[in-house]
């Protein structure tokens, strides 16, 4: 009998896609992924560019160089000392010198031998290099929130959709047992019918210095500010500091809504809906410095079925930091190294086979490798990552412009406020208009 020649992993994934299989391909790793010793081939892992290496960006590569069946080819960051940072890491686990530091992450994308992409850049930079990577046939791990503004986020979900590609979130709460099951308790009906869920997010603060200078030599800022408005560089506005200033992040509340919010998501089973109506309780804002993101804050989403959602910086909620579930039966609530529950027999209690039993993850960074090889969702997809950003993108609307309004979760449409409707996006600076 004439043995047909093994398939390579790319060939598999690209007849996968052409199928049109990425919801029923079952996750199974073809026997070709690994050699002779059992052990994954060089020729058949997921080779992987990192776009953005400073922070968290730098911390996801390394997760992914700790990955056996995952091979990180090139970097690129704006920061020639985040690139080479990144370079040499890299270098350094991989006992060579062939990783390739960019500055311009349009040349890591042109290479036809990269499948993946982890994106770990400021939230003004997330939409464009992710229509980017889908168009050039990448998959993506990206960081939350989502998005920089709601309708760039829904361009962002029909890009990967378009294309074929897998997205995963770093929403890696969703990959913990203690907020899974969490969710499974309130989603079984532990604590009767729901009726609010309070998110608690931490209290942002003021500051960043006005002193402007020129920028230092080994970063390109032109690049930086990119699709946002044009700005003098100072040294509080780059790097960590971007997120506190609206035109490039979005404050305490947005940077952490693709944590806890989206948790509340889950028990809630709205993963990919959202409110019907959206109200602002109170906020308070810089008044000096650079930064311009809320520092306290306080909203509420309402559902179409009642339910309402209650968002806020820590200090206005009982619990404070985390996401707790209120029903006519108890509660529950999760946070990172905190869970408890009223009545706290529901603790200790199981999940049956019978009932809803909500996805298990390997790992974060695992699951999207493993998604990677069998086409099908991620624990965090698009779909799912755009409707926990949207609730924190309606909810900065309505304390801007100070008043309650209608919200279609369907249509995506502001109702009966043309003003606040306009917020739904921010124009790009050429030439990143590519929305």
């Amino acid at each position: 009998m004439v043995r047909k020649p093994a398939v390579s992993r790319r060939a598999f994934l690209k007849g996968v896609a052409a199928a049109g299989a990425a919801m029923a391909c079952p996750a199974i790793v073809p026997s070709s992924v690994f050699g002779a010793d059992g052990k994954v081939a060089p020729s058949n892992r997921i080779t992987m560019g990192c776009i953005g290496v400073g922070g968290q960006g730098g911390g996801n590569q390394d997760a992914f160089l700790g990955e056996s069946d995952c091979q990180v080819l090139a970097v690129a960051d704006v920061d020639k000392n985040n690139a080479a940072n990144g370079k040499k890491r890299t270098d350094d686990r991989y006992r060579n010198q062939d990783c390739v530091a960019y500055r311009d992450f349009r040349e890591l994308l042109a290479r036809d031998d990269i499948d993946t992409i982890s994106l770990g850049t400021p939230d003004h930079w997330h939409a464009i290099p992710v229509i980017m990577a889908a168009r050039a046939g990448k998959d993506v791990y990206g960081e939350k929130p989502f998005s920089h503004d709601l309708r760039e986020g829904r361009a962002m979900v029909t890009a990967l959709s378009q294309y074929g590609r897998v997205w995963q979130t770093g929403s890696w709460q969703r990959s913990g047992g203690n907020f899974r099951f969490a969710s499974e308790l309130v989603r079984n009906g532990r604590i009767g019918k729901v009726h609010t869920v309070e998110v608690g997010l931490p209290t942002g603060g003021a500051g960043g210095s006005e002193q402007f200078t020129d920028p230092p030599p080994e970063m390109d800022y032109d690049f930086w500010v990119g699709p946002s408005p044009w700005a003098p560089y100072s040294k509080d506005r780059t790097h960590w500091n971007w997120r506190w200033q609206l035109d490039y992040g979005g404050g305490q509340m947005m940077d952490w809504i693709g944590h806890h919010g989206d948790i509340a998501q889950w028990g809630l089973g709205t993963d990919y809906t959202g409110p019907v109506e959206v109200e602002p309780v109170n906020s308070e804002w810089p008044k000096e410095g650079l930064w311009t993101a809320p520092m306290s804050y306080k909203f509420i989403c309402t559902f179409a079925n009642g339910v309402k959602m209650i968002v806020a910086n820590d200090r206005q909620v009982p619990k404070g930091m985390g996401a707790r579930w209120i029903g006519d039966k108890g509660w529950v609530w999760v946070d990172r190294g905190g869970f408890d529950a009223d009545p706290k027999s529901i603790l200790k209690d199981t999940i049956r086979p019978d009932e809803i039993n909500l996805y298990r993850s390997p790992g974060h960074h695992r699951n999207f490798l493993d998604c990677v090889k069998s086409r099908r969702l991620t624990i965090t997809p698009a779909e799912v990552a755009h409707r926990s950003a949207s609730i924190g993108h309606l909810g900065q609307i309505a304390m801007q412009v100070g008043r309650k309004f209608r919200w279609n979760p369907d249509t995506e449409e502001i109702l009966g406020d043309p003003t606040a409707a306009g917020m739904l996006g921010r124009a790009k600076r050429e030439p990143w208009n590519i929305l």
